[in-house]
This record gives C-alpha cells, structure tokens and sequence, in this order.
C-alpha cells in the first residue's frame, strides 16, 4: 500500500472542517495578534489548547457529536451574525437607506432615503405603517 493510500485511508470517516472549527481558528488568529503586540505565557497556553481542539475535532470519527457541538454553535451564532450583517449594511448604506422596524413583527425593513412621510408595507408580515424619513 503506497503513502497516498495510507494517508487517504486515514482522513477516511474523519469529521472535517465546520463552522465551529472556522470561529475557533478566528479566536486563535486574534490570539495570535494579541499575542505578538504583548506576549504572555497564558495567552500561548490559551492558543495551544485551541489548536488541539480544532485537529482533535477535524480528526474525529465521532461524527454525530461533532454535528451536535456544531449544531449548538449555529444556535447562538445565526442570531449575532444575523445582528453583524445588519449593523455593517446599516454603516455602508447610510448615506441612501434608512432602516426601521415594524411595530407588528419587529422584522427591520430597508427604505430609501428620501425625505417625508411614507407608507411602508412590510414584507415579512404585510402590515401597513407609516414611516416619517427627515
């Protein structure tokens, strides 16, 4: 058996990579960071510790626990990268969007910038509301 089939036949039924692993790999890359302006002892144990998490779960054949601890992840994350998202596209379009929320589903609806007062339909619950743009 050649070096090519062994190592195939070893990453064979192994976990991977995930969103999980990709966050974790971001902490330790500001780690890093951190570490090179103000370098400490316990930040470089911190770093360690997260690089065998991250190859202890890409290596796993435990896949339905590896799916599980990334399924609890996504729970919490959807909601504050949702959040993210919004905050970076209300910075980028300030200067032609307004964004407000309806007061019936508090979905956040995305109007152009043009001054007055405005009836918005709301496209998550059609509810009808009136917007003033200054």
């Amino acid at each position: 058996m050649s070096f090519r089939e062994r190592l195939a036949n070893f990453f064979n039924n192994r976990y991977g990579n995930d969103q999980l692993n990709v966050a974790l790999l971001v902490v330790y890359a500001v780690l890093a960071l951190i570490n090179i302006i103000h370098p400490t002892a316990a930040v470089s144990i911190i770093m360690i510790l997260l690089l065998g998490i991250i190859f202890v779960r890409m290596l796993s054949k435990n896949l339905f626990r590896r799916r599980r601890e990334n399924a609890v992840f996504m729970k919490f994350w959807r909601p504050t990268g949702a959040w993210l998202r919004l905050q970076r596209d209300r910075i980028r379009d300030r200067k032609t969007r307004v964004y407000r929320k309806c007061p019936t589903c508090k979905a956040v609806v995305r109007l152009p910038r043009k001054p007055g007062v405005h009836t918005v339909v709301c496209p998550k619950c059609s509810n009808r509301f009136k917007v003033n743009i200054k």
